[in-house]
């Protein structure tokens, strides 16, 4: 199958949005996938701070999104935005760094306030880096992850519904760029 990158924009050791990304990363293994998690706060913040193009994280980081044939992005909203860890880090990648990619988009925050982050935040700048495909994006609520005190994750229904229904589609999405560019390579 394909090689997804998933990328979780969160600052925070403790993170739902990181919890989500491993827990949707899951799902997509199931379906035949090889999934590389990368949690962008365990970069060197000097290098990403400092636009060290040239640190060796940063520049084993771009050669992930480059192996990828999928790109998923999460990230918390703060301030109706995406994280400015995942700012940092999407300043540091090549310009197209997304080229020829299919990418999903999700996000977490604590009111309904900020589902249309994803839209007019996040969407624009994954477009400005070039991707095959930005499939529809998820927002999901605090309150709808729950995590439970053995380390256990659990989705309330409807955004669970939601979410494996997005994953399934970035899933079909990916196996039919692959198998096209299979066919024609």
């Amino acid at each position: 199958m394909a090689t997804v990158l998933s990328v979780s924009g969160s600052p925070s050791a403790t993170s739902r949005t990181a919890r989500l990304l491993r827990h949707l990363d899951e799902r997509l293994v199931a379906q035949g996938h090889e999934v590389i998690p990368l949690d962008v706060r365990t970069l060197p913040a000097a290098a990403l701070l400092g636009a060290d193009f040239a640190h060796p994280a940063i520049v084993r980081t771009t050669a992930l999104f480059e192996q990828a044939d999928g790109v998923v992005i999460g990230t918390p909203v703060y301030k109706a935005a995406y994280s400015g860890l995942l700012k940092s880090l999407l300043d540091l990648l090549p310009q197209y760094a997304l080229a020829g990619k299919t990418v999903l988009p999700l996000a977490t925050g604590g009111t309904n306030a900020h589902v249309l982050a994803i839209d007019y935040a996040l969407r624009p700048v994954l477009s400005s880096m070039g991707p095959a495909h930005i499939t529809p994006g998820w927002f999901t609520l605090d309150k709808d992850i729950t995590m439970g005190e053995d380390g256990t994750l659990t989705v309330a229904q409807g955004a669970a519904e939601a979410l494996a229904q997005v994953t399934d589609q970035f899933s079909a999405a990916l196996v039919g760029r692959t198998a096209l560019l299979a066919a024609t390579g």
